[in-house]
């Protein structure tokens, strides 16, 4: 009797050990434990997966072909399709069934033209605005859907292009954002994160605590260290993306204030911020010497439901949710990977992304990439695939309740 009772002590304890409750000397329903493990095995591959988006369509190559290099892809809210073509030096017009092309705004100097841009947005009115630079100096001008000039101004001083990628300038007007109201820019300079301008070029207010870099006593790289993406949530509040450094976002409320910080990690990332660099080489400019600071992130968007989307430079994309938690890491595919240098929420949860002129379904209901034409444009697309589900929440493991001796 004695050796069988010390037998079950014995198993009993080793349980205990693996479960890290203390367990009474009594039978217990083992089921309810095994159940919940088998919950939590099943989601973790899942939660690790990478969703992959494939193209569903973009603009025909019949019309692709006739831009440069197109850097913008964006749609208003009654349909109409605008694309900013940098090298064209030109704005171009599409309406929404991708069947006619026209020049919205043309090159030049002169108010009302562009020359050597650097960035473009557009609100959902239709309205846009263009960044460029005649006799290097930087220029914000604001248009109709209809290429009409309704205001400008020029920027006082001007902004070191610090951080540049792929001959893009990444910072300062390189990251002009238009509310419809107001124009947002990184603009470290002033002492925030965050510049608001009003459409009469008047510095609204200026928000955002500079991050500590380390790097204090090197004004220049410290500065670089800062600059990022301003965004605006459409359901309320701002995000700052840093687009250099360790990958970190923030998220402001209306009024300017801070919310909620986080740090971007993932096994997507590992190896980019393993090799960060711990001192960086400059490189002369006609501005003087400024560091060489390459960027982890390309670009950045908001969709309607407040998720942030964060492209990095390597081909991932990851989404948070508005409490800042991530929820799917995305990769998107048409003739091949893309690695987004531009995305924007358009009509009907569709994603445009450049380079390539692309559309994604957010879903991640989507078909296989179309022959591409030239300038990358996406194909018609091919089969549907079942929607990604979401992952099942993980239950907690309830403590083992004690059985009543007979």
């Amino acid at each position: 009797m004695s050796r069988k009772s010390s037998c079950k002590c014995t198993d009993k304890s080793r349980f205990a050990s693996l479960v890290g409750v203390p367990v009474p000397r009594r039978r217990f329903p083992v089921f309810v434990l095994l159940i919940q493990i088998a919950i939590i095995a099943s989601a973790s591959p899942a939660a690790l997966s990478v969703d992959v988006l494939k193209s569903t369509g973009g603009v025909p190559a019949h019309i692709a072909g006739r831009f440069r290099y197109p850097i913008g892809f964006q749609q208003s809210a009654f349909g109409q399709y605008f694309i900013f073509d940098r090298r064209a030096h030109a704005v171009f017009g599409i309406d929404e069934a991708l069947e006619s092309v026209w020049e919205i705004i043309q090159i030049g100097a002169e108010p009302g033209r562009i020359i050597d841009p650097t960035a473009f947005a557009c609100a959902p009115d239709g309205t846009f605005v263009v960044a460029d630079a005649p006799n290097n100096r930087e220029r914000i001008q604001v248009f109709s859907p209809v290429g009409f000039r309704i205001g400008g101004f020029f920027l006082p001083g001007r902004v070191r292009a610090r951080v540049v990628f792929e001959n893009l300038v990444l910072n300062g007007i390189g990251t002009l954002q238009y509310t419809g109201t107001s124009i947002l820019m990184s603009w470290p300079e002033t002492g925030g994160l965050v510049t608001e301008f009003e459409l009469g070029g008047a510095a609204r207010r200026t928000f955002g605590l500079l991050r500590r870099t380390g790097h204090e006593d090197d004004r220049e790289l410290h500065l670089a260290l800062n600059s990022g993406i301003p965004l605006v949530d459409p359901t309320g509040g701002f995000y700052f993306v840093f687009q250099t450094g360790d990958p970190v976002f923030r998220k402001y409320d209306r009024e300017g204030r801070l919310l909620f910080e986080r740090r971007m990690q993932g096994r997507e990332l590992d190896s980019a911020l393993a090799n960060q660099p711990t001192t960086w080489p400059t490189r002369k400019t006609d501005e003087g010497e400024l560091p060489l600071v390459q960027p982890t992130i390309r670009t950045a968007a908001v969709d309607r439901a407040g998720n942030l989307w964060v492209s990095f430079v390597v081909p991932y994309t990851y989404v948070f949710d508005r409490d800042g938690d991530k929820v799917r890491t995305i990769q998107f595919r048409a003739a091949g990977i893309v690695a987004p240098n531009g995305l924007f929420f358009g009509k009907n949860g569709r994603i445009l992304v450049t380079p390539g002129l692309y559309a994604f379904e957010m879903a991640g209901q989507a078909g296989e990439a179309g022959s591409a034409g030239q300038g990358g444009s996406a194909g018609a697309g091919g089969s549907a695939r079942p929607p990604v589900l979401p992952v099942p929440p993980v239950l907690p493991i309830l403590p083992i309740p004690p059985v009543q001796a007979p």
